[in-house]
């Protein structure tokens, strides 16, 4: 008689390790990520887990990197023909919308690229293409660390659910202009989205006066 098979369990690797870290920083924040949890996960010893990761600290940063590398870089690539405005403008949105959607982790990502291979790859992408339009090294750089600062602070928090739903928070003798501040809550996503069209729009308009007195001096 024929006996069947023993159903395997998937072989660990570091994919399914980065999934399941990533899963548990998006449900409760980076403290729940441990060893144990990760083991408990997976169906797999503690141990096992250090084949692939030698600490905490770089199965964070291996979660970090897959969400940097959701972000779309194709407007700078050679050949894609939008101005250095238009590509920083899709670059940021597409920057927000990946970190919008995993806000537990952008305090890791906010230490800076390291040595995470797509967050360098980023990075090398917009001083590439900065430089390319003709900003100075110097100045490339910096656009590049402020456009980062602003997409990481506009993904991290959220000015709408800051406010409470209910009217008697807000006295109109104590806050005579927030009458209207406990319907905030229920428009979170509009408010926000459009609080970062707004300074996106008002930080490329600086850079834009900055870029034409660089081409006339």
């Amino acid at each position: 008689m024929c006996r069947m098979a023993r159903p395997r369990k998937p072989l660990l690797s570091r994919e399914r390790i980065v999934d399941a870290a990533g899963a548990l920083v998006d449900a409760e924040g980076l403290e729940a990520v441990s060893t144990r949890r990760l083991a408990a996960a997976l169906g797999v010893s503690g141990p096992s887990l250090y084949n692939h990761f030698r600490t905490k600290d770089e199965i964070l940063d291996a979660v970090a990197d897959a969400v940097s590398a959701r972000v779309d870089l194709s407007m700078f690539e050679d050949g894609d023909g939008r101005d250095w405005r238009t590509a920083l403008h899709d670059w940021a949105v597409s920057y927000r919308r990946a970190l919008a959607d995993h806000p537990n982790i952008v305090p890791v990502l906010a230490r800076g690229p390291g040595r995470r291979p797509a967050g360098l790859r980023l990075a090398d992408a917009v001083f590439g293409a900065m430089t390319r339009a003709g900003w100075p090294p110097a100045q490339a750089t910096r656009i590049g660390a402020l456009m980062r600062y602003f997409v990481m602070g506009s993904a991290l928090g959220s000015f709408a659910r800051g406010f409470v739903d209910d009217r008697t928070a807000y006295d109109p003798a104590d806050y005579p202009h927030l009458g209207r501040a406990h319907l905030l809550a229920e428009r979170q996503q509009e408010i926000d989205e459009g609080a970062f069209e707004t300074g996106l729009t008002a930080l490329l308009d600086g850079l834009t006066i900055q870029y034409e007195t660089l081409a006339s001096s």
